[in-house]
């Protein structure tokens, strides 16, 4: 029996570099990437573009699409990446499958306060930053993640997730 392919899901509080990061290592890797905002349903993104928190309520069928691709990857077999804040366990849960890896992107919340006041054009507002990181389950040891810091560069944190994960780049 075979390993499924493998399936990263890049997860952390808006504003730490998941987009960019993910984007990156799926281009280098000549992987599938699906970034995650875009399956949320149109009255979560009105939500949070308000100024409003997500509920657990809310959450779920957002959880449901990313799983939903996530289960498209393995069974076609192709290698991928995608994008989810999955910021408690139980969200991870709905997640989590043999060849699921979370690569957790955290670092100082001031640094990512910063770099949320200077992004343009996305719903996610800097004043929910701090309910995100208020939510935040850190990874526990049996659950199969690893945690890059955003000290590095977004090309170092990619070089970081290749050497970690032992995985093959085609350029």
């Amino acid at each position: 029996m075979t390993s499924p392919a493998p399936v990263l899901v890049f997860m952390g509080p808006a504003g730490t570099g998941k987009s960019t990061v993910a984007g990156m290592l799926a281009g280098r890797l000549g992987w599938d990437f699906q970034e995650g905002d875009d399956l949320h349903p149109a009255a979560n993104v009105a939500k949070m573009a308000a100024g409003h928190a997500l509920t657990d309520d809310d959450r779920w069928p957002w959880l449901d699409r990313v799983a939903a691709w996530i289960d498209g990857e393995i069974a076609a077999g192709r290698p991928g990446i995608i994008t989810c804040s999955a910021l408690k366990r139980s969200y991870r849960d709905v997640l989590r499958r043999d060849g699921v890896t979370f690569v957790l992107l955290l670092g100082d919340p001031t640094l990512v306060r910063e770099r949320l006041l200077r992004r343009q054009g996305h719903f996610m507002p800097p004043a929910l930053l701090t309910s995100q990181f208020d939510t935040l389950e850190i990874p526990d040891a049996d659950e199969r993640a690893i945690h890059v810091d955003l000290d590095l560069t977004p090309q170092e944190q990619v070089d970081e997730v290749i050497a970690r994960l032992h995985l093959s780049p085609t350029t």
